[in-house]
């Protein structure tokens, strides 16, 4: 879900009653960063406090490693409920770290298919991913505090009707400009935004679960997504499309309700907040991030100067980085050569198709081109209080010097402070980059771990 995909964010048509409340009744983030642009290598790091790269578990579907200590596990060791409800997808080894596991079925947006000519069509038991969050409430132990994972599918991919009753229209989509405007683009994006209704009508049955069990008032509820739209230059790219998320923060018995910070806060964050929260030491865990708790009671303080994050091996190869103030942002394309290529289930979507029809007809703005241009720049810098939707590169611009220098500077440090690297060797695209359709002599499923693949669980 993108960051700005919902009204409490700005978005003037996307219905999301429940989600513009908890804002409404909580505090509102409005510079929050993930540290990489894809499902589970995103939640692995929120888990551990780590960043991508030093979790074992930094490219799409690899397992988080035997060993690896979670916030979720120290929670449980300290005497908290912990469980996880909907999508998973971190593995085996720190399923132990939850006391109760209600795992939504992904069989059909893992890879759907089409029968007799048909559209891929979700067929997963559960497709919203959100069916058991009330069961997660409603059968924990009333003795002790809890903590509760709860992970939507939706809206991920792949798009069908009767998400959402009644459904958007067309007419309340709103095109951003690195996609065409065309009748399909704006069914694919109309078919997103029922997915996000759905989401809040189960964010909106939480609520009143906990209120129907007194639980509401003490309870602190983080909303967050775990990437971006799932759309190209959106979801695997380091843009905010990828990496920004919405990030609203829920308590009424501590936190003033309807404030907005502009603190930077990264999700890398969370793990130590949650400890410190919780009367456990945040170092139990090897956290590479900061507690945002102070933030909660003073919102007008500051917390980090810079967030920074990863762009791995997602369906097709990929690497990068990037460095973000509230203001600024610097990305790092490490591999130049390799087109920005979108996830395999966006390549599969209309706007996607339309997009490649519309490119081989030279129709396409420059903008919209993007996803298909390789070499692509090794560095771009982009102003996001002048330019929110990354559309200049300021990178050789003189007026933006000290702003390089300084931005270049912060990447240079935090990469040798968090150990981070650049592979030995590529990983092989899954899925053909122009039809989306897999390539089955390279996927497997289960895939395998890092180390299965690379010997190693660090640098390689």
């Amino acid at each position: 879900m993108n960051w700005d995909d919902c009204g409490a964010y700005g978005h003037p048509a996307i219905r999301t009653p429940n989600i513009d409340r908890l804002a409404k009744e909580g505090l509102c983030f409005e510079h929050a960063y993930l540290t990489t642009n894809s499902c589970s290598p995103s939640r692995s790091s929120i888990l551990t406090g780590k960043y991508p790269h030093n979790t074992g578990a930094e490219q799409l579907h690899w397992p988080l490693p035997e060993n690896s200590k979670t916030f979720a596990g120290e929670l449980k060791r300290s005497g908290y409920y912990t469980a996880a409800a909907g999508k998973w997808h971190l593995g085996d080894a720190v399923k132990g770290h939850f006391d109760r596991i209600y795992e939504a079925s992904t069989a059909g947006f893992v890879l759907p298919s089409g029968k007799n000519g048909e559209p891929a069509k979700m067929v997963a038991a559960q497709p919203s991913g959100c069916e058991d969050w009330e069961n997660a409430i409603d059968q924990r132990p009333r003795d002790k505090p809890f903590m509760l994972w709860l992970a939507a599918l939706d809206p991920h991919r792949e798009y069908t009707e009767g998400a959402l009753d009644p459904p958007h229209t067309v007419d309340d989509v709103i095109v951003p400009p690195h996609l065409p405007d065309t009748a399909d683009v704006r069914e694919d994006l109309r078919l997103y935004y029922d997915e996000i209704g759905r989401l809040d009508t189960n964010v909106g049955k939480v609520v009143a679960k906990l209120k129907e069990q007194n639980a509401d008032d003490n309870t602190m509820i983080l909303f967050i997504s775990d990437n971006g739209r799932p759309f190209p230059r959106d979801k695997t790219t380091l843009y905010d499309g990828g990496i920004r998320t919405p990030w609203i923060v829920r308590w009424p018995a501590k936190v003033k309700a309807g404030e907005n910070t502009e603190a930077l806060v990264s999700a890398v964050d969370i793990g130590a907040t949650f400890l410190e929260l919780a009367g456990v030491d945040v170092d139990s865990i090897a956290n590479e991030g900061s507690s945002f708790a102070d933030i909660l009671t003073h919102p007008g303080r500051t917390h980090r100067d810079y967030a920074f994050a990863e762009d791995h091996w997602h369906d097709y190869e990929d690497h990068g980085r990037c460095v973000m103030t509230s203001q600024f942002k610097l990305i790092r394309n490490d591999y130049p050569d390799l087109a920005s290529t979108p996830s395999a289930d966006a390549g599969r979507g209309l706007s996607w198709q339309d997009m490649l029809r519309l490119n081989r007809d030279g129709k396409l703005s420059e903008q919209q081109k993007a996803c298909f241009r390789s070499p692509r720049p090794k560095w771009e810098l982009f102003d996001l209080a002048r330019d929110p939707g990354e559309l200049r590169n300021r990178i050789d611009d003189p007026a933006y010097a000290s702003t390089r220098k300084l931005l270049t500077k912060a990447l240079e440090d935090w990469t040798t402070r968090t150990g981070d690297y650049l592979p030995s060797r590529r990983t092989p695209d899954e899925f053909d980059r122009v039809t989306g359709e897999p390539d089955h002599s390279v996927r497997i499923r289960p895939r395998p771990s890092k180390k299965t693949m690379f010997g190693t669980n660090g640098k390689y």
